[in-house]
C-alpha cells in the first residue's frame, strides 16, 4: 500500500456495507445471489470475503462485481462508483477503472466458465481464450507485487489441501485482476509477467485435474509464455518442468513429455533451480514406467545429488515454486516401486512422514504407492482393496488415474478379472 488515501469508491463500498450492518461474509453471500449462484460453498465465501476486503482497501478496482455492488446497494453503477477512479495517477495501487463494454463482456465470460464447470459441460469455445489474453493484454501494469506474490504462494500451497478444481473460481477472479490494472508501469514489468505465470501455470493444473485438458494446454501456453517475458531463468524452468509432470500423469505422448522436459533441463543449464528436479524426476519415472531400470536409476541418482546442492530458498519453500525433501521421497517411493528397488519402503514412510497434516492429494497418491507395491510382493487382494477405498473417498485426480492404470497393468494375468480390479477400471475409465 501506498501513504495515498484510499479513492472514493474504495470509501463508499465499505460505507454502503457498514450501514446496512453487514460483515464481509454476509456482503460476500449477496454478491454471489446478484449474479446467479445461491448457495456458494464456504471455500467460495472465504475467497470472495478476501476479495471484498481488497475492494475497500482501494487495492484493487471490483470490475467484475461492479454490477453486483450496484445490486446489492440497490444503486446505479455510476453513483456507487463515481468517476474519481479514471483520474488515478499511476504508479498507485488502484488497479482499474469503472468498468465499460468490454469489462462487462469478460464479467460474463467469467459466469460462463464457472456456469460450465459446475453443471460439468464443456467449457464453450472462445471462453477460456477471452479470460486468459486478458494476462498478455496487460502483463506490465502496476501492481501491489507483494500481495499478489502472496496469493500465488496461498494457491501453491492449497492445491494439495483442497479438492481438485475447488481453487478455479479464485483463480479466475485473480486473472482478471491482474487484467484489470489501471496504468502501464514499465519498472514493473518482470513483477507482472512472474505473477502471471503462475496464476496461468497454476489455473492450468486445476484444469488439468478436472479433465479440460483444451483449457489447459492454452493456460500452459500463456505460462510459458509470461515466464519467457520475465526474464526469470528459474521460472522458465519450472513451467516447463511443472508443465511435463503434469501431462505425464496425464498420459500425453511420451516423446512431448520427453521434448518439454529436455527443454527445462537446456534453459537451466546446470543451475541449481526449484523446476529442475521435477524435470529429472518425470525423466525418471518415464523410464521406470518403460522398464528401463537402469536409466530410471541414474535418474535418481542425479536427482539426488542435484537436492543435495539445491539453495535453502528452494529447499525450504515446500508450496509452488520449490522442491522440499518431502516432493524428493514421494518420487523415489514411486519409482523405486515401480522397478522393485528395495530403498522404495524408506522412501515411502519418510515421504508420508514429512507432508504436513493436511495434505490430501500427495498423501492419498503416496497410499496408492503403498499399494501398488504389496501387489509387486504379490498380495493382490490388499493391494487393490486399499486402491479402490482411496478412489472412492478423494477425487480421481490424473495421477491417481494414471498410477491406477499402472497397477491394473501390472496384475498377473488370473487376476485380471476379479472384481475389485474390474471395479478399478470403472473407477478410472469416468471423466474426473
Amino acid at each position: 500500500m501506498t501513504d495515498q488515501p484510499r479513492p472514493h469508491w474504495a470509501e463508499r463500498i465499505e460505507a454502503e456495507r457498514r450501514s446496512r450492518g453487514w460483515g464481509p461474509f454476509k456482503t460476500a453471500r449477496r454478491l454471489y445471489a446478484a449474479v446467479g449462484i445461491d448457495d456458494p460453498d464456504m471455500s467460495q465465501v472465504k475467497s470472495l470475503y478476501r476479495q471484498i476486503n481488497r475492494h475497500e482497501k482501494g487495492l484493487v478496482f471490483p470490475a467484475d462485481w461492479g454490477s453486483a455492488y450496484a445490486t446489492i446497494f440497490e444503486m446505479e453503477e455510476k453513483d456507487l462508483f463515481g468517476e474519481e477512479s479514471t483520474d488515478q495517477p499511476a504508479g498507485t495501487v488502484h488497479h482499474g477503472p469503472i468498468p465499460d463494454e468490454g469489462d462487462d463482456v469478460k464479467r460474463r465470460t467469467a459466469l460462463q466458465l464457472l456456469a460450465a464447470l459446475a453443471a460439468g459441460t464443456a467449457i464453450p469455445p472462445g471462453v477460456l481464450d477471452e479470460i486468459l489474453s486478458s494476462v498478455d493484454r496487460v502483463l506490465d501494469q502496476p501492481v501491489d507485487v507483494a500481495e499478489w506474490e502472496l496469493a500465488v504462494r496461498e494457491y501453491g500451497f492449497l492445491i494439495n489441501q483442497q479438492p481438485v478444481g475447488s481453487l478455479i473460481n479464485d483463480l479466475v477472479a485473480d486473472i482478471f485482476g491482474v487484467g484489470e490494472l489501471l496504468e502501464r508501469d514499465k519498472a514493473h514489468r518482470a513483477d507482472h509477467l512472474r505473477i502471471s505465470a503462475g496464476l496461468s501455470a497454476l489455473l492450468a493444473i486445476e484444469l488439468g485435474d478436472i479433465g479440460e485438458r483444451r483449457g489447459a494446454r492454452m493456460a500452459w501456453r500463456t505460462a510459458r509464455r509470461a515466464a519467457d517475458a520475465s526474464g526469470d531463468r528459474d521460472l522458465k524452468v519450472w513451467t516447463r518442468a511443472r508443465e511435463a509432470e503434469e501431462g505425464f500423469w496425464y498420459g500425453l505422448p511420451r516423446q512431448e513429455i520427453t521434448a518439454r522436459t529436455a527443454e527445462a533441463m537446456h534453459i537451466a543449464d546446470g543451475a541449481p533451480c526449484g523446476g529442475l528436479p521435477r524435470a529429472y524426476s518425470v525423466r525418471a519415472s518415464v523410464a521406470a514406467e518403460q522398464g528401463d531400470k537402469a536409466t530410471a536409476r541414474k535418474a535418481m541418482d542425479d536427482l539426488s545429488r542435484l537436492f543435495d546442492g539445491l539453495p535453502d530458498s528452494v529447499t525450504g519453500d515446500p508450496v509452488t515454486f520449490g522442491w522440499s525433501e518431502a516432493r524428493l521421497r514421494w518420487n523415489e517411493a514411486y519409482v523405486y516401486t515401480l522397478i522393485g528397488d528395495k530403498r522404495a519402503n524408506r522412501a515411502l514412510d519418510d515421504a508420508i512422514d514429512l507432508y504436513p497434516p493436511g495434505t490430501l492429494g500427495p498423501v492419498a497418491n503416496l497410499m496408492i504407492i503403498r499399494a501398488m507395491g504389496a501387489i509387486n510382493n504379490g498380495d493382490i487382494d490388499t493391494g487393490l482393496d486399499q486402491t479402490r477405498v482411496i478412489l472412492q473417498d478423494i477425487p480421481i485426480s490424473p495421477c491417481r488415474r494414471h498410477m491406477t492404470t499402472q497397477i491394473l497393468h501390472r496384475l498377473p494375468e488370473w487376476a485380471r478379472p476379479l472384481p475389485e480390479a474390474r471395479e478399478l477400471r470403472t473407477l478410472t475409465s469416468s471423466r474426473v
